[in-house]
């Protein structure tokens, strides 16, 4: 078991490695093609922080792992969510934007409990699943995302230029490299979580749950933290709320069309969790300082993460 659990911190480490090498080389790549950074940030950027996730999930999809499926969306959420805004806002008080609280944190609700409801098949007959339609619904509503997106940020014009200096080879060696570290590390994960899973005699919801869950959301734990550091609040909570809806529109999405999804109604209880966990975060934009979350808030959120999680591996042993 060692072994395998070694494999998974190297697969880990190529997720990440190649998530860095291949939104560098393609951001540089459109870059020198003038495709505007408005453009590059909503798909190339958008991709790379989410492409662990993406590959893991491909990945166990086509082996017909749903549990795994699904455990990596809501564990990556609820770990965003919970512990990732929860640290950040220990190291310093997140102030929100009011679009982030009226209309950004709302839609990531929105499209969980729409998740939740096509996932457990309430209005029609048949086993729950997450069909190749429930994707294609999914997928509308991710391209009604990204158009809400592209006029947020043409709104608030954002735009940067930089100027870009790589040459084609090194652009287009970092694009490989990328996807083969994204490949590769994505397959250590999944294979080598099964072998740990077998091993423990635990469940796959379990180990999706906590630590491919907790590793596909590495690049979001670093990015937030960095930015609380630095008190860029923006960036903190965006990067968490982003992330949230990209996984269950996009990375469900994608999964589903490669093989329909199982759904294991015990994930009910991880939907609720992450459904009150965001229902939470609203209230906190209108208690104490508004569009704010408070330190104390964040203790909560952070300690609540731990103590179910706890409860969680205690039910397995």
């Amino acid at each position: 078991m060692i072994v395998s659990l070694l494999l998974i911190v190297f697969g880990f480490a190529g997720l990440i490695f190649g998530a860095n090498w291949l939104v560098d080389g393609a951001t540089s790549l459109a870059k020198k093609y003038n495709i505007p950074d408005l453009v590059i940030g909503l798909t190339i950027v958008a991709f790379g922080t989410s492409a662990p996730e993406l590959v893991v999930n491909s990945i166990a999809s086509a082996d017909g792992l749903s549990d795994i499926v699904l455990a990596n969306v809501i564990g990556s959420n609820n770990f965003n969510l919970f512990i990732i805004l929860g640290l950040a806002g220990l190291i310093y008080p997140i102030t929100v934007q009011s679009s982030t609280a009226w209309k950004e944190i709302p839609v990531s609700l929105i499209i969980t409990i729409a998740l939740m409801v096509l996932a457990n098949n309430f209005f029609m007959d048949g086993d729950s699943e997450i069909s190749r339609l429930d994707g294609l619904i999914l997928l509308i509503l991710f391209a009604g995302f990204l158009y809400y997106m592209f006029r947020q940020l043409k709104t608030d014009n954002t735009n940067v230029v930089v100027q870009v200096n790589k040459s084609n080879t090194k652009i287009w060696g970092l694009i490989l490299i990328g996807f083969a570290g994204l490949l590769v590390g994505g397959t250590l994960v999944v294979d080598n979580a099964i072998a740990v899973a077998t091993e423990l005699g635990t469940s796959q919801k379990i180990i999706g749950l906590t630590i491919i869950a907790v590793g596909t959301s590495l690049p979001e734990l670093v990015t937030s933290i960095v930015a609380a550091v630095k008190r860029n609040s923006d960036i903190a909570i965006g990067n968490v709320i982003g992330s949230n809806i990209f996984n269950i529109l996009l990375i469900v999405s994608v999964s589903s069309f490669i093989n329909p999804i199982a759904y294991n109604q015990n994930f009910n209880q991880d939907f609720a969790i992450l459904i009150g966990g965001t229902i939470f975060l609203i209230i906190s934009m209108f208690i104490g300082k508004r569009k704010k979350l408070d330190r104390w808030e964040a203790l909560l959120l952070f300690s609540f993460y731990l103590i179910y999680t706890g409860y969680l591996v205690f039910k397995e042993i």
